[in-house]
Formats: structure tokens, sequence, C-alpha cells
């Protein structure tokens, strides 16, 4: 099947593409990794300078990148702005640090030395929703390392993807050493196998994620997985309602509600829990749906007809064991792929709005008995990427937050990835860690050696 680049705000097919045929598979890999032995004699400066010379693309041509991120995806354009500019930050923060992070190091004082060795070449398996930001940050750690990509991207998104290895190949980057594969998730498996792929980057599902490390694992590759997220919004009693409300909109509806690192289950204690319903329920219904290219526009359109689909349907069940409908919870009528900004609130335990994610426009409220059992609920559910505490008291939530299971905890600020701060999950959100000095140090071998 061809790719499919479609608007999500007119349902229009702005372009097809072409799959690769099975047998120009092996010969990319081959290029790729041919490219990426001559790169890995590069020193660490030379590597960093191209980096740095993708960071100036993004920001010279900021507007076209992000008018295609809008385009093809359908996220607002003050938002697809946003996400190019972090993308120049996140490779100009590589650029500026590596050097000195994956330095070789002496230790012991009698000729020992741990050296960073790149690990060869990394397949990256990318989704739709940061289709920008989630490659950079896997491949801006990857190469400045020394490493080679191959970007297996969402089916939606193949502009954007091709967009991407244009850039590199702008910003001086050798040929082949950065390629786009436009396979099916089927064909994924061959490529893993393939002696020229080293170690894999994903982020996407959990289904997604356990089916490639089952495969990755079989062939003895490492994987770092970046998957879903449920992550708890909790609302003590002491809270500052007004700026919490404020926060809420944000962390829940930004990008349409389609990201893993965004709040998803509000979890109030007794005491305030009727104002905080009233309130978000206020502030919800200001949100106005429209073309994303439009400054007045607050919320987008999501990406995929099947996602609204299935966030439909989640919603309905929900509602179904005992949910309380406050705002929209249906689907829109006419053009374009939108759902009403909802909110659903008494969620009971076990519904797919407790348990499991909602990948869009709807705002979960649960209702705790009390502070011991808000962190409870918390921890009842099997994603771990992020989470947030509000609270006026800003030790006492510092204390709560290192009992929540998540790789990302704040406490009165939404969770924001940073370049210089490690992102990742644990239990089912997945494992390995994206920017910081950790995410640089994922793609390297660490070699001894002795004289």
């Amino acid at each position: 099947m061809p790719y499919l680049s479609l608007n999500p705000t007119t349902g229009e097919c702005l372009q097809a593409f072409d799959n690769h045929i099975a047998s120009d598979v092996p010969y990319i890999l081959e290029k790729v990794a041919h490219a990426q032995a001559s790169w890995s004699r590069c020193s660490i400066e030379e590597r960093a300078a191209i980096i740095r010379r993708a960071a100036d693309q993004l920001s010279t041509h900021r507007e076209r990148y992000a008018g295609l991120i809008t385009l093809e995806m359908g996220k607002l354009l003050r938002e697809a702005l946003d996400e190019v500019d972090k993308c120049a930050a996140l490779l100009r923060w590589f650029a500026d640090r590596a050097p000195s992070i994956l330095t070789e190091e002496s230790v012991g004082g009698d000729g020992n030395v741990i050296a960073y060795m790149p690990v060869g070449v990394v397949l990256g398996i990318m989704p739709w929703n940061y289709p920008f930001s989630q490659v950079f940050r896997y491949a801006g750690a990857a190469l400045v390392a020394g490493n080679g990509c191959v970007l297996k991207h969402a089916a939606n998104v193949p502009q954007c993807a091709f967009a991407i290895e244009a850039l590199w190949r702008d910003a001086g980057l050798p040929e082949h050493l950065f390629r786009v594969l436009l396979i099916e998730p089927e064909e994924v498996p061959q490529v893993i196998a393939s002696p020229h792929i080293h170690a894999i980057a994903l982020t996407g599902s959990e289904a997604a994620g356990r089916s490639v490390a089952a495969v990755a694992g079989a062939y003895l590759k490492k994987t770092v997985l970046e998957l879903g997220g449920s992550d708890p919004f909790i609302v003590l009693a002491d809270a500052n309602l007004d700026d919490v409300l404020a926060q809420a909109v944000t962390a829940r509806f930004t990008n349409c509600g389609q990201s893993c690192l965004s709040a998803k289950r509000f979890i109030v204690v007794p005491s305030i829990a009727d104002q905080f319903v009233d309130g978000l329920a206020d502030r919800i219904k200001q949100l106005k749906m429209g073309d994303p290219l439009q400054q007045q526009t607050t919320l987008a359109p999501m990406a995929r007809a099947v996602l609204r689909d299935k966030l439909h349907e989640q919603v309905m069940t929900t509602l179904a064991q005992g949910g309380r409908s406050r705002v929209g919870c249906h689907i829109e009528p006419g053009e374009g792929l939108y759902y009403q900004a909802s909110l659903i609130d008494a969620v009971p335990a076990g519904s797919p709005a407790y348990a499991d994610e909602l990948f869009g426009p709807v705002a979960a409220v649960i209702r705790a008995a009390d502070e011991n059992d808000a962190m409870r609920i918390a921890n009842d559910n099997r994603f771990g990427l992020g989470g947030s505490i509000w609270t006026s008291d800003i030790g006492r939530g510092k204390q709560l937050a290192r009992r929540i299971h998540a790789g990302y905890v704040s406490v009165n600020r939404p969770c924001r990835s940073d370049p210089q701060l490690p992102l990742g999950g644990v239990k089912a959100s997945g494992y390995g860690r994206e920017m910081g000095e950790a995410g640089l140090k994922e793609f390297v071998t660490i070699q001894v050696l002795r004289s």
C-alpha cells in the first residue's frame, strides 16, 4: 500500500508515496552502514558542527517546516512552530555537550581508559504526533555519537519524513548516513534482522513496543522504547485552583490531547473535587475547534480517523460503566477529524479512561477518598511515563512525587520535555532514555582500553 499524506482538517489527499520494494531495502541498509563506517572515524567536533548546522536549518526555515507539520498531521500552527524550535534547541544542546560527555575518560591513573564508541546503524521507528521532534531526539543523539540512522516514520507523515532527510543532507551530513524507509509494519522484523542494523529506537504504542522488543531480543539488539502514558495529575486540597485549572487545560489539550507525556487522569481529593470539575468544565467549553492554521483556533483536528473512532469507543465504554459526561463526549459532525473537547467525571475503576491511555481531547476525572488514596490511584495503572502533583506545600509535593512510579514527575508544573533532562518511562511505558546525558549514551558502546 502507498503512504498517503492526508490533511486531517479537510480529508484531502495531499500526496501519495510508493513503498520501497523489498529488494531495495537491503541495498539501502548496506549504503547506510558503509556511510556510517566513515562517519565514525570523524572527530566528535566535526560531527557536532554538522548537527549544529542542522539546527540552523530548522531555525532558518521554521515557518516552512511548521506549516508542513500542520498540513500533514493537523497540529495547531503555533504548536508546530514550538516543535520546530524545540528541535533546533535540542540539536544545539547535543552539539554543545556531546564533545565533553562522550570524551574518553581516564580511570585509576594507570592507563585505564573508558571510550564511548558508536554502536553502528540505529533504526528509528517514529510516531506521527510529533513528526519532527521525535525523530531529532533519537537521530541527533545517534548521529553526533558516530552512528548512522534509518527512519521508518509513521505512514501518515511521509512528507515530514522526507523533509527531515533533505534537511540533514542540506546541513552537510554525508550521503546515505540518514535514510528514510517506506515499508509496511510487517516488513520491520526483516529490517531489524539485518546485520546492518545494530540498535532500535521506537516511540509508539505499547503493542508496537512489545513486538519490536521481541524481534530485537531474538537478534540480541538493543532497544530504547518510549511507549504510551496515562499520566496522573494529582490535585491536593491546598492547591491554588485558579492556577491549577489554567495549567490543567494546557496539560491535557496541547496537541489535541495526542501526546504520551501529558495529563490524562485528573485525580482529585474530596474537598476540592466539585470546584475543580466545575472549573475545568467551564474552561474546556471555551476551547474553539477550527482550522489549525488560524490563530483563533485552540483545538485542532485529530490526526487519523481510526484514532478518533477508538477514542470515541473508549469514551462510550467509560460512560456505560458509570462515568459521567460533563462536556462533549461525541464526534464533531462535518468535514475534518474533529472530536469535541470532552470531560468525564467520576471515572470508575477498570474503565478505559481509568486503566488505558486516551489519546485525544478527553479529560478524565477520578475522585479519590483522600490523599493516600490519590497516590494509590496514581500508581494503579500499567503505564509509568510521567505525572504531576499540585499543592501549595512544595516540600510535601516533592516527597509525594517520589512515591509515583514514573520516569518524570513534576510539582506544580505540567510535564514538558527539556533537552537537558532525560525522558523515558517505566512499566508499560518502556525503557531507556532520550535527551540529556543519558540519552546521548544510549547508542554508544562503552569500551574499556587498557595499556
